[in-house]
C-alpha cells in the first residue's frame, strides 16, 4: 500500500534529574556534596532511507519518543545520556508544523536533521557549593525535552514526471524506457500509486522518471485518483505530457492536452509555466495522421514526438530530446524551512496577575525551579529567593504596584510580601 501522507507525534527524551548526595568515607571528615549531574536527554533524528518509498511505517504508530536521560548518583556520578532515536522517512519527504502547515524541513538530503532536542540535564548538589553554602541540600532537576506535532509528505524526487488521462499509455512507456514493472491493463486507473524508474540514456546519461496516476477533469479540486498525487509533480525539472493520439476512447487530443494543462496550473500556477515535451502516444492505432498536424499546431510552442509505446516506434528519439532538455534546466526544486526546525525557548518568561486580591506569579521556569528546592532547609530557600530576584520577579511585582503585606502566590504557594 503506498501512503504519501502521515500526521505523528515526536518527543525528545527529558533531561535526567541532578542527585542531592553527600561523600561519606572513614577517616575523611566534611566530604562535602558530591551529587552527579542528570544525563542529557535523547535528540530525535531525521534521516532519508533510498530504500523507503511509502509512510506506510507511520500509518498504525503515531507517536515516536526518545529516551530519557538517567538521573545523577553520588559519589559525583552523572547520569547516562538518552539513546538518540532515528526516524527514517524516504528521501523527498517534507516535515510540516501539524497547527501551521509549514515547513519544517525538506529530507532530500543524506543529512541528518535533528528534530526535536534532548533535555539537558539537572546539576547535581556538588555545583552548588560556595564558600559560604559548604552543604547545598538541593539540586536541578532536568529540563523537558521539545516535543511537537508533526505531517509528513512525500514530494518525489524525480527528474521527469509523465502525466496525462488515464489509460494514455504512461505506464507502458515506463516499462519500455526502464526496469520498472508497474501494472499495466487496458482498463482506468490500473496505476494506483507512483512508480519510478531509472532510464539509461547513455553510460554518461540517465534521469529518474515517475509515473503519475491518471488525472481526470476536476482532478485538482479531488475528483478521480490523481488529486492526492498531483504533489510528486510539483518537484518533476520536466513534465512529460502523454496523450492518446488515436483517439480509441473517442476523445479529442487538443482538448485533453487543455484539460489535463487546467487542472495542473489550478493545483499550481508555476507547474504551467515548467517545461513540457508532449508526446502523441499509440500512433501505430491511428488512421488519421493529419490529427498529428493539428495537435503539433494547437500544443505549439511545446515540442510534439509522435510515439507507439507497444512497439518502440521513435521512443529511442524522445529520450535524447528528453536527455538534451534535461542539460538545460535546474535542479529538483529543494523547499527553504518556513519555520525555525528548533522551537523558541521560552523559559525565561514570567506571567504575573492580579485575582481577587491576590497577586498570581506562574511560569514554567517558576515552576521547574520549585521541584529543585527543598523548602525545609534554609539555604535551598536563600538559593530560590536569589533565582527569583534574578528573573526579575520582584521588580514585576514592584512594578505592577505590590505593596508589602500583600499575598503572592507563587504557583501555588502563597506567602506574604515583605521588603
Amino acid at each position: 500500500m503506498f501512503i504519501d501522507t502521515a500526521e505523528i507525534l515526536v518527543k525528545a527524551g527529558n533531561g535526567g534529574n541532578g542527585a542531592v548526595s553527600f561523600h561519606r568515607e572513614k577517616y575523611v571528615t566534611n566530604g562535602g556534596p558530591d551529587g552527579g549531574d542528570g544525563g542529557r536527554g535523547g535528540h530525535v533524528i531525521v534521516r532519508a532511507d533510498d530504500n523507503m518509498s511509502s509512510l506506510m511505517d507511520f500509518k498504525y504508530q503515531k507517536t515516536y519518543s526518545a529516551q530519557n536521560g538517567e538521573n545523577g548518583k553520588g559519589r559525583g556520578c552523572s547520569g547516562r545520556d538518552g539513546a538518540d532515536l532515528l526516524i527514517r522517512v524516504p528521501r523527498g519527504t517534507l516535515i510540516r508544523d501539524k497547527l501551521s502547515g509549514k515547513i519544517i524541513a525538506d529530507i532530500s538530503s543524506s543529512e541528518p536533521l535533528v528534530l526535536c532536542k534532548g533535555g539537558r540535564g539537572g546539576w547535581g548538589n556538588r555545583c552548588f557549593a560556595t564558600a559560604t553554602r559548604q552543604a547545598p541540600r538541593f539540586a536541578k532537576s532536568g529540563t523537558d525535552g521539545q516535543e511537537r506535532a508533526i505531517c509528513l509528505e512525500i514530494k518525489l524526487l524525480a527528474d521527469v514526471g509523465l502525466a496525462g488521462f488515464p489509460n494514455v499509455g504512461k505506464s507502458t512507456l515506463l516499462s519500455v524506457i526502464s526496469a520498472a514493472r508497474p501494472k499495466v491493463a487496458d482498463y482506468h486507473f490500473t496505476t494506483l500509486s507512483p512508480n519510478l524508474g531509472l532510464v539509461q540514456v547513455r553510460d554518461d546519461c540517465s534521469f529518474v522518471c515517475a509515473d503519475i496516476p491518471g488525472l481526470i477533469k476536476g482532478a485538482s479540486g479531488g475528483a478521480g485518483l490523481g488529486h492526492g498525487f498531483l504533489r510528486h509533480v510539483d518537484r518533476c525539472r520536466l513534465i512529460l505530457h502523454i496523450i492518446d493520439a488515436s483517439g480509441y476512447e473517442g476523445r479529442d487530443p487538443c482538448e485533453d492536452f487543455d484539460i489535463i494543462g487546467h487542472e495542473l496550473a489550478q493545483y499550481s500556477p508555476g507547474l504551467a509555466g515548467r517545461r513540457q515535451i508532449v508526446v502523441a502516444n499509440k500512433c501505430d492505432i491511428l488512421h488519421d495522421r493529419s490529427v498529428l498536424e493539428r495537435l503539433r499546431r494547437h500544443v505549439s510552442p511545446h515540442p510534439l514526438y509522435a510515439i507507439s509505446g507497444a512497439t518502440g516506434e521513435g521512443v529511442k528519439d524522445l529520450l535524447l530530446q528528453i536527455a538534451a532538455a534535461l542539460a538545460e534546466l535546474p535542479p529538483p526544486v529543494i523547499y527553504e524551512p518556513e519555520i525555525d526546525h528548533d522551537p523558541p525557548c521560552v523559559e525565561s518568561k514570567t506571567d504575573i496577575r492580579q485575582e481577587d486580591g491576590i497577586w498570581v506569579v506562574s511560569g514554567s521556569w517558576i515552576e521547574r525551579l520549585m521541584r529543585d528546592i527543598n523548602f525545609s532547609d534554609y539555604e535551598s530557600r536563600a538559593y530560590f529567593e536569589s533565582r527569583l530576584q534574578a528573573g526579575g520577579v520582584y521588580e514585576q511585582l514592584e512594578a505592577l504596584g505590590v505593596h508589602e503585606g500583600d499575598t503572592v502566590n507563587l504557583c501555588g504557594l502563597e506567602f506574604d510580601y515583605v521588603r
